[in-house]
């Protein structure tokens, strides 16, 4: 809180600036006496009354709906800032460009008084038109700002101390401002600081969508920032950069100036973006671990890696085009929050499938809570879902617990084998769905529960209720939309499953040989992209970095080629177990070359330690798959 002194101090400098006198330098902060500067200049008169002019019901309802996707945005932090607010007798604002008003949270006793100075929804709160202010004056400075008591050009405004942060989107362009104002007579908190960490959540979110067909790099010098707010994020069109966040260009020393004018060549060493022993190098000097999504259909590689641990790349679903398709329609109806059904077999990803969805959502980097309904023991699902308070049953922790549903406020709720939750919870969580409250067990308060469940199932639900299993009307409310993931063994192209799959989880090791990825291709996998996720992480293990890649080392090689997706008839021919095929050929290289391993593994073009682990476990494991031979 401001002294005294500091009060009457601010109170000579406001009565000698505006009867026309000069003021020592440091007695008001340069921003707000630039604002005051600017305030005289557009004709503003520190005497005279405001009228702020409200907006009709239909005026307002009509500007919310014009900014629906900067709320939508928004709305998590504005969640999280509300319970604050209330604790400080304050209150959350969000504005348009223009700053108007959009939404105000926290608490209705101070949101009453702030009204009565025309702080509330509809009204502008420009400089121009409201005199110096946070929301104004961040606006007009293009910066985080603080403006205390006095320090607003219009004495009515004195009640008030706030905080505020410009939102800029990814093209460097104004999207609004976030505010928290207070009474000027309390202790001044932490509020700037808590803006300002909202804003960055935002703006970080605005990259989750609307950059297809374009290079994303996202990179920090620390590589635990990346893929959090923190990161720094370029978008390029081409060679030419489009858009970026303000981290990203603080870190490589350019401002919103250089959007659709530099180019890569000139803020990046390598015009490609290639890495020269793992590291991505700025034109100033920085290095910085990274990550670069390329532009679709391409699939995200890795670029940055630590020093000793190669960092993956981004691990996500493999789509298909129907896959991608709806994955867009998903992304639209979880920011309308509306709830989603995943169905696909064991193995097809359906939690993978989930998760990248929701982080290209308005709830990026929100609670993402993930329950097995058939891992949970029935006596105990109750209460894990919706907590329970003090003494609710024998053993139950003594201070009560919050439960997942709780846990997942403001983000996703992922209910994984739906079609195995017991029925009589199954009418509890449709009330849930319905309210979006939760009343834990004991008999406490019933709690408001903001998230987006997404549930998904390998059953056939419809059947199930038919069969008086599962519940109807929580069918109708969780499958309002459906996502279908296909089986692995129904994509006619395997191929392009096998090398995406293979970036992503081996990061370390050079591309597959065309050969490894036919037979890999051909294969059966009826544990879909969890067993080929599984086969390729196991290859890549067993493999030095620089060694070439074979089926080989496989303790146990995968089964023989699924049939043609297009049902023509099958090969007889390519059902020959791959272990014998390589064995064989292993053996015969070695009596070629009289047992000599190194001359055997260089005809083979493997390396002499494959060629030594394979013989020497075949050797061990006489029962096991494959040809037999004299042991080495």
């Amino acid at each position: 809180m401001m002294s005294a002194v500091s009060d009457a101090a601010l109170a000579t400098a406001r009565q000698r600036y505006f009867s026309g006198h000069e003021l020592p330098e440091g007695l008001v902060p340069a921003p707000i006496l630039r604002s005051w500067q600017r305030c005289v200049e557009q004709g503003l008169d520190v005497a005279d009354t405001l009228h702020a002019e409200p907006m009709t019901p239909g005026e307002l309802r009509e500007l919310q709906q014009r900014n629906e996707g900067l709320r939508l945005l928004s709305r998590p932090e504005l969640v999280t800032l509300r319970a604050q607010a209330r604790l400080t007798d304050s209150v959350v604002i969000l504005t348009d460009a223009d700053g108007l008003v959009l939404d105000t949270a926290g608490s209705a006793e101070f949101a009453g008084q702030a009204a009565r100075v025309a702080l509330r929804p509809g009204v502008a709160w420009t400089e121009t038109s409201t005199g110096t202010n946070a929301i104004g004056t961040a606006m007009a400075e293009r910066r985080a700002i603080e403006v205390r008591g006095g320090e607003h050009f219009f004495e009515p405004h004195s009640i008030l101390n706030c905080a505020a942060c410009p939102i800029v989107d990814p093209f460097g362009k104004l999207a609004g401002v976030l505010d928290i104002s207070g009474h000027a007579s309390l202790q001044p908190t932490h509020a700037l600081g808590l803006v300002r960490l909202a804003v960055e959540q935002i703006e970080h979110r605005f990259f989750a969508r609307d950059f297809d067909g374009m290079t994303v790099v996202r990179f920090h010098r620390s590589a635990d920032l990346l893929g959090t707010a923190r990161e720094g994020i370029l978008v390029f069109d081409g060679p030419t950069l489009v858009a970026g966040n303000r981290r990203a260009l603080h870190l490589v020393g350019l401002d919103r100036k250089a959007l659709r004018k530099a180019t890569q060549e000139e803020i990046f060493e390598h015009a490609a973006l290639a890495v020269e022993q793992g590291e991505l190098r700025a034109r100033n000097g920085e290095r910085f671990f990274a990550a670069v999504s390329a532009p679709l259909p391409a699939p995200p590689r890795a670029i940055g890696t630590l020093p000793r641990q190669p960092r993956p790349a981004p691990k996500g679903p493999f789509l298909t085009a129907q896959t991608r398709a709806d994955l867009a329609r998903a992304i639209r109806l979880v920011n309308a929050e509306i709830p989603l059904l995943i169905a696909g077999e064991t193995g097809a990803g359906k939690e993978v499938f989930a998760r990248h969805l929701a982080g290209l959502t308005q709830r990026a980097g929100k609670p993402f809570i993930a329950i097995n309904c058939a891992a949970l023991p029935e006596s105990l699902i109750e209460a894990e879902l919706f907590g329970y308070e003090a003494g609710a049953f024998t053993g139950a922790n003594k201070a009560g617990t919050r439960g997942l549903v709780q846990q997942a406020e403001g983000g996703i709720l992922f209910l994984d084998e739906i079609g195995d939750m017991p029925l009589p919870l199954q009418s509890r969580l449709l009330r849930v769905l319905q309210d979006k409250e939760v009343a834990p067990l004991g008999g406490g308060a019933r709690q408001k529960a903001d998230f987006v469940p997404i549930c998904a199932t390998n059953r056939d639900l419809k059947a199930m209720i038919e069969a008086g299993t599962f519940r109807a009307d929580l069918y109708f409310r969780i499958a309002q939309f459906t996502v279908t993931l296909p089986n692995l063994d129904a994509l006619a192209d395997r191929t392009i499953v096998v090398r995406t799959l293979w970036a992503q989880h081996a990061s370390q090791h050079a591309a597959l040989p065309d050969a490894v990825v036919a037979q890999l291709a051909a294969c059966s996998w009826p544990g879909n992209f969890r067993e080929l996720v599984g086969t390729l992480r196991t290859l890549a293990a067993l493999h030095d970095p620089g060694e070439t890649i074979t089926l080989v080392p496989l303790p146990t090689p995968p089964g023989p080629m699924a049939p043609p997706a297009n049902g023509a008839p099958t090969d007889l021919g390519a059902l020959t177990d791959l272990g014998a095929l390589t064995e064989a050929a292993m053996r015969r290289a070695v009596d070629q070359h009289n047992g000599n391993l190194s001359a055997a593994a260089r005809a083979l073009g493997i390396d002499r330690s494959t060629l030594y682990r394979r013989l020497l476990w075949k050797q061990a494991r006489p029962d096991s798959r494959g040809s037999g031979g004299a042991p080495i």
